[in-house]
């Protein structure tokens, strides 16, 4: 797993990727969003198993939410990593862009 290919060692963005920091639990609002994190090819192809992907993206997210993921968040699990990391985006900033719109449409409805 290669996250600062994308982001920063500070949880930040490149050029096309949003930063990490402060936002990242706002992919675990939306069924879509949480995938979406597994499903990123840093995570889906990674060698890691499946239990420490879910691990490291539980690190991911108590480390750069910030507020954005609320104290109660659910947890990745291996059985859930395993279930949807066999799916691998290939439009990712595509599917990111919609993925989004959602975020800010649930945002403005709480």
């Amino acid at each position: 797993m290669f996250c600062q290919g994308c982001h920063s060692p500070d949880g930040g963005g490149a050029t096309s990727v949003p930063p990490l920091k402060d936002n990242i639990g706002y992919f675990l609002e939306i069924p879509a969003g949480r995938e979406y994190l597994v499903r990123v090819p840093g995570s889906a192809t990674s060698a890691l198993n499946d239990g420490n992907l879910a691990e490291v993206l539980n690190w991911i997210i108590s480390e750069f939410s910030g507020d954005s993921a609320g104290e109660n968040y659910e947890r990745y699990t291996a059985s859930e990593i395993s279930r949807v990391r066999v799916h691998p985006l290939d439009e990712v900033e595509h599917y990111r862009t919609k993925l989004l719109a959602q975020i800010a449409a649930a945002k403005a409805r709480n």
